[in-house]
């Protein structure tokens, strides 16, 4: 008979085995259990939520178009001071530069032989009156005594006729006189207008004529200044054709000016006509405005811009420049966020500028949604979670979308209808 021990140790053998067995399936199983929350959470990771994607709300707004054009200024009045009669120049009677006025004496000419000549009329003059005096009364006294048969009557005419003639000739000798009184008075030769004077080209000493060519002086009016400005016939007509069909309404005549240090000018101007002549070499139609000069701060030959309003226009649809991208072929596209949250392109024609945005005539309608932040990262059918923005909220102007409308001084291009070059701002053209 064998021992317990011994028949208990296969039952213990068998035991151990089955705990080793039990052991590993267990440990497969955790490990099992492991590896698929793993690969769980790889998956959850591999599908990120959608870009956050700033989106702006197109509205239909009112704006004031305001078309910015170049041109020099001038002076109302200008007048060149000229002699009108030969001689020297005895005195320069004026500052250079400083305000003269009407009619205030500016060189004084030698008047020696004027003076000479007027009085040598003067006593041609009255030599004559006195011949005429003479031969009047004896036509009268001749006339008396023919009436009584005392004189013939031959000699009455004949000195009737002499007085006649001694008059004639009391009238020539006046017209001499009067003509040697102007001369003596040019002489001291006066200003045409009022207004600043300029520096002198000649000196005392200096022979003047009356047909020279070179002006004394210059004077010039600078209480109120005139600018020239010229804009394309082509803007004109549009303009007008927009005026016409009711897409704009007039505005003001105002016209502000930008002086050439980029200060606005305080004084507002007035536009005193448009040119009925397009210009045959440019293309152009000059544009006169008239702008209050107090202070003389503008001064003639200035460099400047100005700033015409063209009157309002409704129902624009404006999006920020650097949204709208341009083709190669002269396209331009924005990207919107459609009814699905996807990313779509949308053909627009986007060709005027409005300050730092573009007014949209079509491709787009009043409510659509405009993508304007991480444009770069997006593509065409891409799902993203819009973030709605205003124009002129913190969150626009961080994500590079201008305020509609945004400053006083927004103005409309001067070339607006003919651009088609890539604005600087825009984004790479997208496929």
């Amino acid at each position: 008979m064998q021992p317990l021990s011994s028949l208990l140790r296969p039952q213990r053998r068998r035991a151990i085995r089955f705990g080793h067995a039990l052991t590993l399936a267990l440990f497969l199983t955790a490990c099992h259990k492991q590896g698929n929350a793993s690969d769980d959470a790889h998956t959850a990771a591999a599908a990120p939520s959608p870009m956050h994607v700033n989106v702006l709300n197109v509205e239909p707004q009112t704006i004031n178009i305001v078309d910015e054009l170049s041109g020099r200024l001038s002076a109302t009045e200008v007048a060149d001071v000229r002699p009108q009669v030969d001689g020297i120049i005895l005195k320069r009677l004026f500052v250079e530069g400083t305000s003269v006025k009407k009619g205030q004496p500016l060189y004084q000419i030698d008047p020696s032989s004027y003076q000479a000549s007027y009085d040598t009329a003067r006593g041609t003059l009255a030599k004559a009156q006195a011949t005429y005096s003479a031969a009047l009364t004896t036509a009268q006294r001749y006339e008396a005594l023919s009436r009584i048969k005392g004189v013939s009557a031959q000699d009455t005419e004949n000195y009737v006729a002499a007085a006649a003639e001694d008059k004639a000739d009391v009238l020539t000798d006046q017209a001499t006189l009067q003509t040697a009184r102007i001369n003596l008075q040019r002489t001291q030769v006066l200003a045409p207008i009022a207004g600043q004077i300029g520096k002198s080209a000649y000196t005392v000493g200096a022979l003047v004529t009356a047909e020279q060519t070179t002006a004394l002086s210059t004077v010039q009016a600078l209480d109120t200044l005139y600018l020239d400005a010229t804009r394309s016939s082509v803007d004109a007509l549009r303009l007008r054709e927009a005026m016409t069909s009711g897409q704009r309404q007039a505005g003001s005549i105002a016209v502000q000016l930008t002086m050439e240090d980029g200060r606005p000018y305080p004084q507002a101007g007035r536009l005193l006509f448009s040119d009925v002549t397009v210009d045959a070499t440019t293309g152009s139609v000059t544009l006169r405005s008239v702008f209050p000069n107090p202070d003389h701060l503008l001064l003639p030959g200035m460099f400047v811009r100005a700033a015409f309003s063209e009157g309002t226009q409704n129902n624009v649809l404006l999006v920020p420049q650097n949204v709208v991208t341009r083709a190669s072929d002269g396209s331009s596209s924005v990207m919107i966020a459609d009814a699905n949250n996807k990313v779509a392109l949308r053909t627009v024609t986007a060709n005027t500028a409005y300050g730092n945005q573009w007014i949209v005539s079509s491709g787009l309608k009043a409510g659509d949604r405009v993508l304007t932040s991480s444009l770069q990262q997006l593509s065409v059918g891409m799902t993203i979670t819009p973030v709605e923005t205003k124009a002129g909220t913190d969150d626009a102007a961080a994500s590079g979308v201008p305020a509609a409308g945004s400053g006083a001084a927004a103005t409309e291009s001067s070339l607006p209808s003919s651009s088609s070059a890539t604005d600087s701002t825009d984004t790479p053209a997208r496929s």
